[in-house]
């Protein structure tokens, strides 16, 4: 079914967190749109480039796009941003949990504060923007679809990211829980997960790396933000998956290449 069958809508409306700057965040919205919905953005430091986003996105697609704002290390810029949406577009059919923090620092280093605002923007604060969007979706009879992103690599955490990996391990648990209590208020309400892969790399990568993670993917080569933005589309279009933690990642999570041939005939 197409988004506007699922959300009995012309014109379905979808929030992204995260979606300012041009990352996997900003690639969902635009896919949205081009399939229809009126999008808002939300952005925190790049609101600027968010501003340019949403001009054009309504020039590219003739869709209504806005902008929100604010730190999601504070409470209230969940129910803020959620209400703004509602408030301006009448109804929120999808949201797109993508805002999140991360960079590395040595076990040695990582402080109590560090847990904590990982924790506060890459779960509580994604939580709080499903709690305040999924409430409104209970009140709509078509319902509507919340999809986290989550991480591949909670399942094989790598080094020097011991502050991150426990706020993204409980977007999966999150996942399932809020699948459970919103589908307890309204059937129509679905929330599922999406664990990237390597889908968008560091710019200033080495070669050499990079052909060192292609190889560590079944699929031979590094994903894009498109993907992901299609496995949202998924989602969201599949009404019968629900509490789902989604890995697009090549097949990363089960395969590790070690460079050893296998299979070899010794005879």
């Amino acid at each position: 079914m197409s988004l506007q069958q699922v959300f009995q809508t012309p014109s379905p409306v979808a929030l992204v967190t995260g979606s300012g700057s041009a990352r996997v965040g900003r690639t969902v919205a635009e896919h949205l749109a081009n399939l229809g919905c009126r999008v808002a953005l939300h952005a925190h430091t790049s609101i600027h480039d968010a501003e340019l986003a949403a001009k054009s996105i309504r020039t590219r697609f003739q869709t209504e796009a806005i902008v929100t704002n604010g730190s999601l290390a504070d409470d209230a810029t969940a129910e803020r941003i959620v209400c703004q949406t509602h408030k301006t577009m009448g109804r929120i059919d999808i949201l797109v949990n993508c805002a999140a923090i991360w960079s590395p620092k040595k076990l040695e280093e990582i402080s109590g504060e560090d847990l904590r605002n990982y924790f506060q923007i890459n779960a509580v604060g994604a939580f709080l923007c499903a709690k305040h969007a999924g409430l409104i979706m209970v009140d709509q009879s078509s319902g509507g679809c919340i999809v986290n992103i989550g991480d591949w690599a909670t399942v094989r955490p790598y080094l020097d990211h011991a502050a991150y990996f426990p706020s993204k391990g409980a977007i999966e648990t999150m996942t399932r829980s809020l699948a459970v209590e919103f589908s307890h208020r309204n059937r129509n309400v679905r929330v599922n997960c999406i664990q990237p892969g390597p889908v968008l790399l560091a710019e200033d990568m080495d070669v050499a790396q990079r052909e060192r993670i292609s190889a560590s993917t079944l699929t031979g080569r590094i994903g894009t933000p498109q993907n992901i933005a299609h496995a949202v589309q998924f989602l969201c279009e599949n009404d019968f998956i629900n509490g789902v933690c989604l890995p697009v990642d090549g097949g990363r999570s089960i395969y590790a290449y070690d460079g050893l041939q296998v299979g070899l005939n010794t005879g």
